[in-house]
């Protein structure tokens, strides 16, 4: 058979994600914040977009009346009339100079409000702000750096090492690799390390908790061979293994109790106490509130939503001045671009009403009576039952958060697996679940009443939910909740 070259025509369909598509699928996924930046700079980047800021209260007038521009204008030129007869009878070194001096000859009052704004801290606006902000760790411990007396290359190593400090308190550097970095000897860092420990607060330029808790024993004078022994072995303490601790540190119950509780009464990250970075508080995107009847109202946050209008008429001005075929182009896509935008807000914001209304008639049991209402969903439930695909039902519930009445929660809180019933009736949610076992566990008041896994389980049989051990112990694990035995060991100590 010949080979052969030919051309062939065939008609199928296909699905183009254009740049604009995937743009707008990309705003479906940003939090309000990102959303944010992302306006921002297209406002920067597109002259046709301007806020719509019709809402916003109006500006004060600032020109004055004919009337009171008059009077204004009297007083301005008596005032530069008695300006200049000051001026003629005034000594040389108290004539007026500069800017002022020109002012006053020129008819008009001198603006003193201006006065100091050259170089005075006090006017800075953010002087307000340093005098309020909360100083950080590391700012606390360059204020005593600069007094503690080193040589010169001690404190180039000692401000690596501050910067080499996390918001805790813990030194995160290598010594060995700094040392290197710095040219100098793993001595000299160690000498300039054993001096940084002494200061404030306690505890800080540790390595590890045990040397974090030991420099705060030995500024407290307790740091014993006993203590020592206890605090080499932490992990006994952790597992609340409180015979093996006994023997590894050589002391009877009520010794080994009193430093216990002196360990406890210690800072395991003493550098918490200092302010960070500020934090940015978490703004819902939609409100749910209780209406009349049991009905619930869901409506959008606006303040997050921004608002952009197309400035029409700086269009058709610049779109009648272009000249060029590229100047032409440029409007255009900048028109484009904005009708784009504009429509991509409004969908989205559509979009995640109509997602956020769904997850509320889904888990109006939640809102209505608590978490052990909670019921199990799943994207696709959601997605048909508003007519979308589950992924943009994902996108949407990424980074959005829903105020209710019983607290602020993310969209993805709502959606949970679901756990067969016994009777084989409705299933109950894994959180709702979560929330039964810590229930169970939080009312165990002493020994006897501690709950094994296993009891657990036969508990929550008992009430309809089909659970396995190992589901039992994956959510206890994920709550933080130690085993049973451990639990007896705690409540035998507080007894």
């Amino acid at each position: 058979m010949a080979l052969g070259a030919r051309l062939e025509l065939r008609q199928g369909q296909g699905l183009v994600i254009t740049p604009q598509l995937q743009q707008a699928i990309k705003l479906l996924q940003l939090s309000n914040l990102e959303l944010e930046a992302f306006v921002e700079g297209e406002l920067e980047r597109n002259p046709l977009l301007q806020r719509d800021e019709r809402d916003s209260e109006p500006d004060r007038e600032e020109t004055p009346r004919a009337e009171e521009a008059s009077a204004e204008a009297a007083s301005d030129h008596a005032a530069s009339a008695d300006m200049d007869m000051a001026h003629d009878q005034a000594s040389p070194g108290e004539h007026a100079t500069g800017d002022a001096a020109e002012a006053a000859h020129a008819g008009g009052a001198i603006d003193w409000s201006r006065a100091g704004k050259g170089g005075s801290f006090e006017d800075s606006e953010d002087f307000e702000g340093r005098l309020t902000r909360e100083k950080t760790l590391s700012e606390h411990l360059h204020d005593q750096l600069a007094v503690a007396g080193l040589s010169p290359a001690g404190n180039a190593i000692a401000a690596v090492l501050i910067d080499g400090v996390d918001e805790g308190g813990y030194l995160r550097c290598d010594l060995a690799e700094t040392a290197e970095r710095l040219g100098c000897e793993l001595a000299a860092v160690e000498a300039v390390l054993t001096s940084l420990q002494g200061f404030e607060p306690v505890g800080v330029f540790a390595r590890d908790v045990r040397e974090c808790l030991m420099i705060q024993l030995k500024d407290r004078d307790r740091c014993d061979p006993a203590m020592m022994a206890l605090l080499d072995n932490l992990d006994l303490l952790a597992r609340r293994d409180m015979n093996a601790l006994r023997k590894a540190c050589g002391v009877d119950d009520e010794d080994l109790r009193d430093m216990v509780a002196e360990l406890r009464g210690l800072t395991p990250r003493p550098g918490a106490a200092f302010g960070g970075e500020p934090s940015q508080p978490v703004a819902p995107d939609v409100y749910v509130r209780e209406g009349l009847g049991g009905l619930w109202h869901v409506e959008l946050n606006t303040d997050t939503l921004p608002r952009l209008l197309i400035d029409q008429r700086y269009h058709a001005r610049v779109s009648g001045g272009a000249r060029t075929e590229q100047e032409k182009v440029f409007v255009a896509d900048c028109m484009a671009s904005a009708n784009w935008l504009v429509k991509s807000l409004d969908q989205r914001a559509k979009t995640i009403l109509k997602v956020a209304s769904e997850i509320v008639r889904q888990q109006d049991g939640f809102l209505a009576f608590g978490v052990e209402h909670l019921r199990p969903l799943n994207l696709k439930t959601v997605a048909d039952a508003i007519g979308m695909h589950e992924s943009t039902v994902s996108r949407v519930t990424s980074n959005k958060y829903i105020a209710t009445p019983r607290g602020l929660f993310e969209l993805k809180f709502f959606f949970t697996s679901s756990i067969a019933s016994t009777s084989g009736g409705e299933a109950h949610s894994a959180e709702s679940v979560r929330h039964k076992i810590k229930q169970l566990i939080d009312g165990e008041r002493n020994e006897a009443e501690v709950h094994s896994d296993d009891r657990i389980v036969e508990i929550l049989k008992e009430i309809g939910v089909d659970i396995a051990r190992r589901t039992v112990a994956k959510y206890r694990e994920a709550m933080r909740i130690p085993s049973s035995v451990e639990r007896r060991r705690m409540l035998k100590e507080t007894a």
